[in-house]
């Protein structure tokens, strides 16, 4: 049975977070720098069978692509050269920092810990990955 990841992406960090074999239950994986990113889905995708990959798609209020968008286009066209038989698929990732700091806050950590940017984009990434599972 295969995966299913979901990646968070940022012009500096990566979250990413992965289904069990199932793909029943969303868990963050980690975060990568995004320089590493395609280095790191090439050692993963080598030890773990994956069946699709999800990129968050960021949107503004009225629905128009952000500016990172450029960068996550870039990065999808280096993807699908380098993985054509991985499917991708975009999940709006509106609110999803937010809802990631709200997490953090509701789970009790530290104020220390909820500074941790990785942290955040780790989260970001499962629930994105939850968005599209229960959707």
């Amino acid at each position: 049975m295969a995966r299913i990841l979901a990646l968070d992406y940022g012009t500096k960090r990566t979250g990413i977070a992965v289904t069990d074999e199932l793909k029943l239950i969303a868990s963050g994986l980690t975060t990568v720098n995004t320089t590493e990113l395609l280095d790191f889905l090439t050692n993963y995708f080598k030890t773990e069978k994956v069946e699709r990959v999800l990129v968050g798609e960021p949107k503004r209020m009225d629905d128009t692509p952000s500016e990172s968008e450029v960068h996550i286009q870039e990065f999808l066209k280096k993807f699908s050269e380098k993985f054509p038989e991985i499917p991708l698929e975009r999940v709006d990732e509106r609110f999803t920092s937010k809802m990631a700091v709200q997490t953090m806050l509701d789970s009790g950590l530290k104020k220390k810990k909820r500074r941790n940017k990785a942290l955040v984009d780790e989260i970001s990434a499962t629930i994105i990955l939850q968005t599209w599972l229960y959707d």
